[in-house]
């Protein structure tokens, strides 16, 4: 089974597009998984069909149908929810298992979040962190969803942190979600950082970063939405496609990138990547 291509819905952010909009660029753009953004209650510009957000207070087979008649899947539902702030993370990711479940998809995205005024050190951040893995991942191994952990934040874009949080809560279902642009923009080597972590790697995010914005923020950042157009910026897509293949990974490249345009260039250049590593 080879590497499949996806792409994260918000590439129509920008264009003020709604979920059904980005399913159907995409699909029209031949990308065979997409990865949808959730969240817990309403949103006004998602309601008014200016956002792709989907609330999980719908009914989630509902977007399973409109996906299986575009012939596409889920790779995995963006939730990002703080670990380190348990009454928002618990409810937040309980939810978002339930509804990845239902509508297929293997894998539930989330990070440490920014690390709250009233954290005092480490020691009780990570405790924090390990109470909120210990409510969710019980939850997750009876639904058999993945819960994956994205380089964004402080503690998961340092490898020596990042390891210690994948050690917290023993489980099958506790992973890696790789965000190649964020771990580079953090100031990380990204295909020395994914050889650390590549056997824990359910999910890619494949996200390109440009020149200019490497020379403005790199070091100074921990992360950023979307990228540029994968083959565009400085990410050794090539490198990046042969540790993953080393290490037997058979999941998706969901592109983050901000426009339709940068999109369809990420699907030609991702293609051609995969076909010369075979």
């Amino acid at each position: 089974m080879a590497m499949s291509i996806g792409i994260n819905l918000e590439f129509v952010r920008h264009a003020d597009k709604p979920f059904e909009y980005g399913i159907r660029k995409a699909a029209e753009l031949g990308y065979e998984y997409v990865e949808p953004c959730v969240a817990t209650g309403r949103d006004l510009l998602a309601e008014a069909g200016y956002y792709h957000m989907l609330s999980m207070e719908e009914d989630p087979l509902y977007y399973k149908a409109m996906l299986d008649e575009l012939g596409l899947k889920c790779s995995g539902l963006s939730a990002h929810s703080p670990l380190m702030k348990p009454e928002v993370a618990v409810p937040y990711l309980t939810q978002a298992i339930r509804w990845a479940a239902d509508i297929g998809a293997p894998v539930v995205n989330t990070d440490e979040g920014p690390k709250p005024y009233w954290i005092e050190d480490d020691e009780e951040a990570f405790a924090i962190m390990r109470y909120t893995l210990k409510r969710v991942l019980p939850i997750a191994e009876r639904h058999g969803i993945y819960i994956a952990l994205e380089p964004h934040q402080i503690y998961t874009t340092r490898l020596d942190t990042l390891l210690r949080l994948l050690e917290l809560v023993p489980s099958p279902m506790f992973k890696v979600n790789f965000d190649t642009g964020n771990c580079y923009l953090a100031g990380n080597d990204p295909v020395e950082f994914l050889k650390a972590v590549a056997d824990r790697v359910v999910h890619v995010h494949a996200k390109d970063i440009s020149i200019e914005q490497s020379v403005d923020e790199r070091g100074k950042v921990t992360g950023t939405p979307v990228g540029c157009a994968c083959g565009d910026g400085v990410i050794d897509w090539q490198a990046i496609v042969k540790v993953l293949r080393d290490a037997g990974y058979e999941g998706v490249l969901s592109v983050e990138c901000g426009t339709e345009e940068q999109a369809a260039k990420s699907i030609t250049y991702l293609k051609s990547i995969i076909e010369m590593t075979k």
